[in-house]
């Protein structure tokens, strides 16, 4: 009788894998062509969608460009109406574009917040490391921010429709002030992320943000004509910068073409970018 032995080794093959040397995984490596370089468009809409994702995570942030703009026309409506234009229904035809450029322009200053923060948790180190345009972080800042501007801008223009205003220059007339009032926006935000990066704290940020816009915000005419006015601050009011944002986007959705106030607002929009814009780009790169 045969006796059959058996073997836990496996039988070779001829077919092991046998591991790469260096000098091939090098040659692997350098012979694949790099992925293009995102382009300055690409980047920034990335930024700006991240910064639409954290709204999302966060809903709570919305509060401030509904309730709080649904608070501000119905307060100033009610309280002021009767007092300064004899009824509600003639004041809310001067007040709701004004306090529309009002709302808007005073949740700008979130930007900085937003940019503060986010230096505070150490992602700004990491987006200086990434092969992206530069300015592209800060412009997905803004350009998320837009968004809110718009969402608080159709939330007015519904609570003011509700209430009684009827915009005599239509759907054209309104389509227009708003996009003239997001221009100016993303301009002015500059100003809050150049203190976003030079200021330490978030309290900080708001704290000088409220400084500047409280002053330049109703200091205008917003809420009343500047011919009551002393003629000392007239002479402010009439070259506020808000003052002139304000009237192009009165008499827009009015049905008319004021072409020296949108000829300003346009001007300050451009300054603002250059200056601050300029600023913002320098404290960022050496931060």
């Amino acid at each position: 009788m045969s006796s059959t032995t058996s073997t836990d080794t496996p039988t070779d093959t001829g077919t092991e894998f046998a591991a790469p040397r260096p000098d091939e995984l090098a040659a692997l490596f350098v012979g694949r062509t790099r992925p293009p370089r995102p382009s300055a468009l690409s980047a920034s809409l990335t930024f700006g969608r991240r910064a639409l994702l954290k709204i999302k995570h966060v809903p709570e942030q919305l509060f401030d460009v509904t309730a709080f703009p649904i608070m501000m026309v119905l307060m100033y409506t009610y309280l002021f109406g009767g007092a300064l234009a004899g009824s509600v229904s003639a004041y809310i035809q001067f007040l709701l574009p004004g306090i529309l450029v009002m709302s808007v322009v005073m949740i700008t200053m979130y930007t900085g917040v937003s940019v503060n923060t986010d230096i505070e948790k150490g992602v700004f180190d990491r987006f200086r490391t990434l092969p992206i345009w530069r300015p592209a972080p800060m412009v997905g800042y803004l350009l998320g921010d837009v968004v809110r501007y718009l969402i608080a801008s159709a939330v007015m223009m519904c609570v003011g429709l509700a209430i009684g205003y009827r915009p005599d220059g239509g759907v054209v007339g309104v389509l227009l002030g708003v996009a003239l009032l997001l221009v100016f926006s993303f301009a002015f935000s500059w100003i809050w992320t150049m203190f976003g990066l030079l200021l330490r704290s978030e309290k900080s940020v708001m704290g000088v943000s409220m400084m500047v816009i409280f002053p330049l915000t109703f200091l205008s005419n917003v809420f009343v004509d500047p011919r009551t006015m002393p003629g000392w601050l007239q002479a402010f009011v009439n070259n506020s910068p808000v003052t002139h944002l304000a009237t192009s986007v009165r008499e827009l959705m009015a049905g008319n073409w004021p072409a020296a106030d949108i000829a300003w607002t346009l001007g300050w929009s451009a300054l603002f970018v250059a200056v601050f814009g300029a600023v913002t780009m320098r404290l960022y790169n050496r931060k």
